[in-house]
């Protein structure tokens, strides 16, 4: 890393408050990145993920249209499974 001259302090004030909030956003990303793997961790997501996951491997393949109606209608099978369940 370079060793950066200043010819005055406000050069340097502002240099502070630039890294100030380069600092402030990569914390709301590691923040935003967490509440992710959080709600990817979550049963029904893991389920939903894995389903997907499955019927992507083979959906392409199907003829015509079917492959998109499958995978547009995972999320609401998944859903109105755990609705199900949770009675």
């Amino acid at each position: 890393m370079r060793t950066k001259k200043y010819s005055s302090y406000a050069q340097i004030d502002r240099e502070l408050e630039i890294l100030k909030i380069e600092k402030e956003i990569s914390l709301q990303k590691l923040h935003l990145e967490i509440q992710d793997i959080k709600e990817n961790l979550e049963p029904k997501n893991i389920v939903k993920n894995t389903v997907k996951g499955i019927v992507g491997s083979w959906s392409p393949s199907l003829p015509g249209p079917y492959g998109r109606i499958i995978s547009l209608a995972i999320p609401f099978v998944t859903k109105w499974i755990f609705k199900k369940r949770g009675r």
